[in-house]
């Protein structure tokens, strides 16, 4: 989402400034949907961030992606706007 888009660049001009630090982009999703589903749905959603960071110029070496799929909410409620929470993409640093 264009909210997103200012932590993004920053995100790929750390990483394009130091060529040894790499992250690892881990996607969730929301409980709708069944587990299968939803590993693969975190999976998309952690390898489109990764894409997006290497047409910033990072390089595809510097990131590896994980899929949590349903299974680390940030909330348990169950309306659209723990869905929403829910979804997202998180940055794990890996080696400085």
């Amino acid at each position: 989402r264009e909210e997103f888009s200012g932590i993004l660049e920053g995100l790929a001009n750390e990483l394009k400034a130091s060529k040894s630090k790499k992250i690892k982009v881990i996607g969730h999703c929301d409980k709708r949907g069944t587990p299968e589903y939803n590993l693969g749905l975190g999976n998309r959603r952690a390898v489109a961030t990764k894409k997006y960071l290497e047409y910033l110029g990072a390089d595809a070496s510097q990131i590896e992606t994980v899929s949590m799929g349903e299974e680390s909410p940030l909330s348990y409620d169950n309306n659209e706007e723990a869905h929403a929470l829910n979804r997202r993409a998180e940055f794990e640093v890996i080696n400085y």
